[in-house]
């Protein structure tokens, strides 16, 4: 058995006794006599040093101390280090100071000019018995430590796992429908000005005279895929905060469950009877559904592109999650499609409303009917009766023209910058015969463009063609001036060159192909609110504008991390 500790109480809250160059028995001598510890005491703190040692030191000092004070015979020491304080009389060196001792009274485990601690204690200092249960404790924590890094691992692999599943689920599975009071079709719902105190304003480009009219307040755009909609977007998300609009938005994601049918059930904070002033969110149009939630006088409007240059553009940024084109091989994949579209096309395969007729998909149709079906020519009908603008990609500011013209709105509301363009790098320039190919491939679309490109000259003959030049001219030289005053270098820029994460657009899945924008630094305060306005892409905006995105944030969260 070890001798007990000396001093009066015999328990001592001290500091592990550092070795001389010699031996502890030659540190002792120098020391004073009420100071020097027990023989059992100097071999705990060996112990308890070499343990630290041994298991990475301070990470594992508490569990070391624990093994030192098992080591020392089965009686329990609380041991414990500390500085003497300045002027304390230990000069900086560890002390020793018994519980019963008298405060001002410091016993110090060393003398003035005692050498440096040497390096610690080998295995020799210990016997048999101690080596082998101490190698038992320190290989007992090394396996639980495994063990909790291994529980660890599992939990964050689980989380993750959980997360892809239930963004799986929330992207696969529309929304659980469930039945709606049908309620009238009320005549105006803004929130501010009501439409029938609007005030009016004197619209340029109304008529040749120059009218007085009542901007429009209640607007339908139905947002087509790869048409410049981000742009168009952004437009009505302006014009909707200044006049402080009510929004139809999705919830927990960009887009109404597209390629799901709209439902009014899938509207954020939606609830019977509820009105709306603008609905501009992807969707797969349902004239039935929309119409019930706008009031009666709202204005429908959408916009189409070249079917070939549509089905080029939309064939490159979403065939990543097109698994028909995973089986493509070489460089030009486009061209190889084309060149036999049926071998790999499937129209009940995943994601295949991409590769054929996405406009007629879009607005509501089967895109995968006899491009010579009599239904192709009604459907064309219908939609030309429903919207009372078709605007078009090839004659955007042409289109923008009209727009303000039909809402009665001023020029400042029409003005942007173009959005979501990609790098000449990405884009495939066709050649006339693959040109040939993809409208031929995109017929019903392709029908669907030549009827709305010869209404759209009709409107600009109504409208004028000098005084839509004249228009468009000064559309033109706006945008530029704000582009001078806005935009950092005034042009756009890589996403790696990007300086502001709230202006970096959405990414196809695999490459970062979008251009964005940078900021000017200094922009005068007149302008300051309109520029960010203008160049915040499509996320960011309806974050701003509290839209819950949950699900396209946690599927954004996911990409990064797998740097998707």
């Amino acid at each position: 058995m070890p001798r007990q500790a000396r001093g009066a109480g015999g328990l001592f809250v001290g500091s592990v006794i550092q070795p001389a160059a010699g031996s502890t028995a030659s540190l002792d001598r120098r020391m004073p006599k009420q100071c020097r510890g027990s023989r059992s005491e100097r071999e705990l703190g060996e112990a308890m040093l070499l343990l630290q040692l041994l298991n990475g030191g301070a990470r594992l000092g508490g569990a070391a101390l624990g093994f030192a004070l098992q080591l020392g015979g089965g009686r329990s020491r609380l041991l414990g280090s500390a500085r003497s304080p300045s002027g304390g009389g230990c000069h900086g060196h560890e002390w020793r100071v018994p519980l019963s001792r008298r405060r001002g009274q410091p016993c110090c485990n060393a003398v003035a000019g005692a050498p440096e601690p040497p390096e610690p204690p080998t295995f020799r200092a210990f016997g048999k018995r101690r080596q082998r249960r101490a190698a038992g404790q320190v290989t007992r924590m090394l396996h639980h430590g495994k063990h909790w890094r291994s529980m660890c691992k599992g939990l964050v692999l689980g989380t993750l796992l959980t997360s892809f599943m239930l963004l799986l689920y929330s992207y696969a599975i529309p929304p659980l429908q469930v039945s709606v009071t049908e309620i009238p079709v009320p005549s105006s719902c803004s929130s501010y000005p009501a439409p029938g105190k609007a005030p009016a304003v004197a619209n340029g480009t109304g008529s040749p005279s120059g009218r007085s009219c009542l901007p429009k307040l209640n607007i339908m755009f139905m947002k087509t895929h790869k048409t410049a909609s981000s742009t168009i977007l952004n437009i009505l998300f302006r014009f909707g905060e200044k006049h402080r609009l009510k929004f139809a938005f999705p919830n927990g994601r960009n887009d109404f469950y597209y390629p799901s049918y709209f439902e009014r059930s899938q509207v954020q904070h939606y609830r019977p009877g509820a009105c709306f002033n603008i609905i501009c969110n992807h969707m797969r149009f349902h004239y039935e559904e929309v119409r019930k939630l706008l009031p009666a006088d709202a204005t429908f409007v959408t916009v189409l592109r070249d079917p070939a240059y549509l089905f080029e553009s939309s064939f490159h940024y979403f065939g990543r999650v097109i698994p028909l084109t995973w089986k493509l091989t070489g460089e030009d994949k486009l061209a190889e499609f084309l060149r036999d579209p049926w071998h790999y096309y499937d129209p009940n395969g995943f994601n295949a409303h991409y590769l054929q007729n996405l406009l007629f998909f879009d607005l509501g149709y089967d895109n995968n009917m006899n491009a010579n079906s009599p239904l192709v020519e009604e459907h064309i009908q219908e939609i030309d009766r429903r919207f009372h603008l078709v605007m078009l990609l090839e004659y955007f500011d042409e289109s923008l023209v009209l727009l303000k013209d039909l809402l009665c709105w001023q020029l400042e509301d029409v003005l942007y910058f173009k959005l979501n363009a990609r790098k000449g790098s990405t884009v495939s320039w066709l050649t006339p015969e693959l040109y040939e190919k993809a409208t031929s491939w995109n017929l019903i679309d392709a029908k669907l463009y030549r009827y709305f490109n010869a209404t759209f000259w009709r409107k600009v003959e109504a409208y004028g063609r000098e005084r839509m030049a004249k228009d468009v001219a000064e559309l033109q030289r706006e945008n530029e001036k704000m582009k001078s005053i806005c935009i950092d270098g005034g042009h756009p820029v890589d996403a790696s060159a990007i300086q502001e994460s709230s202006m970096q657009p959405w990414q196809p899945l695999g490459e970062k192909s979008i251009l964005g924008y940078n900021l000017k630094k200094k922009i005068n305060k007149k302008h300051q609110k309109l520029c960010r306005k203008m160049l915040t892409p499509e996320i960011q905006y309806l974050t701003d504008l509290g839209v819950n995105l949950w699900i396209t944030k946690l599927w954004s969260r996911i990409r990064d991390f797998l740097k998707w």
